[in-house]
């Protein structure tokens, strides 16, 4: 898996944090130089350029970019800087705390992550938040969409190349039954969604697919005004095709009135030392337009050179 994040093998986190300090020493901010340092350096280098600005400044590097930057520009600094596993944690709580919680981001912290990697987001969570993840879940959620989540977010799945070919059979069939019943808030499609590895939900889906003609994420289209078979049919798409998922949030977010900055700094920011090289080939290979055009077009300022550097770009 190919990151897009381009990040120098050799860099003095020392000449980072000096470089840094000075972007923000005076009147106004040097942003460009800002971006310069922070958007070509990976998770490790972050983390080096953080510990060592506060031992030569003796203060937080991310309080001060805090105070420095506002806006969009501002939260995608802060989203980048963070350790991922923090990183993660600040969004659900975000996601949670909304009037309305944000189900699709939880579900896909939950269901893209690795298993070992979402650990880290509830230790972490834990840490920040004083709750854990669980716990702040289950407190802004009801009904059958907590058990899901609560669910999803609890999972530590087996992440080994065994499938149980019968056992997908079987239970390809449970999910068939509890759409054409419309129950899909059975306790058995839960239990499937939230505890089986990725492989075995994978072949799950591709036995219900042969089985049916059609996929099982369209079978559940029919039913969007339903809150909760949105959050299953999210659930299902990030654990079959996350880049294909991320692809379609990143072109929601740019086709609507208004860019939805926040979806757009998520997915850049998440999948930027992941898999966003691929997300940019499927999101090429889908609207016939490159990302960093559509981004470049829909966004303006430190913001839109920030995310274009992330990208690539610059």
């Amino acid at each position: 898996m190919a990151p897009s994040l381009i990040a120098p093998d050799v860099c003095s986190p020392v000449e980072d944090a000096e470089a840094l300090y000075k972007a923000c020493k005076g009147w106004g901010t040097d942003e460009k130089a800002l971006i310069a340092v922070l958007a070509h350096r990976n998770a490790v280098q972050r983390k080096q350029i953080r510990q060592a600005y506060e031992e030569l400044y003796h203060e937080d590097l991310i309080k001060r970019l805090e105070s420095e930057l506002s806006g969009d520009f501002e939260k995608a600094v802060y989203r980048w800087i963070l350790d991922p596993a923090d990183r993660y944690a600040v969004l659900a709580n975000v996601a949670i705390r909304k009037g309305v919680p944000d189900y699709h981001v939880i579900v896909e912290i939950a269901c893209v992550l690795s298993p070992e990697e979402l650990l880290e987001v509830r230790k972490a969570y834990k840490l920040r938040y004083k709750h854990s993840l669980e716990e702040d879940v289950a407190a802004h959620t009801s009904g059958d969409i907590r058990k899901l989540l609560v669910g999803l977010v609890s999972a530590y799945r087996y992440e080994g190349d065994e499938i149980n070919a019968r056992l997908a059979a079987s239970e390809a069939e449970i999910l068939q039954n509890a759409i054409k019943d419309k129950a899909f808030n059975h306790e058995e499609v839960i239990r499937i969604l939230s505890t089986r590895s990725k492989l075995q939900l994978i072949a799950t889906f591709n036995r219900y697919r042969d089985d049916q003609v059609t996929s099982i994420t369209k079978n559940l289209l029919g039913e969007e005004g339903n809150e909760f078979t949105k959050v299953v049919r999210t659930a299902i798409r990030c654990i079959n095709d996350p880049k294909k998922y991320f692809e379609k949030v990143l072109r929601n977010a740019i086709k609507r009135v208004g860019t939805d900055e926040d979806a757009l700094t998520r997915v850049i920011v998440m999948r930027a030392e992941k898999d966003l090289k691929e997300i940019k080939e499927q999101y090429y290979k889908r609207n016939s337009v490159p990302l960093d055009q559509a981004v470049a077009k829909d966004t303006s300022g430190d913001y839109k050179a920030f995310l274009l550097a992330l990208l690539g770009k610059e």
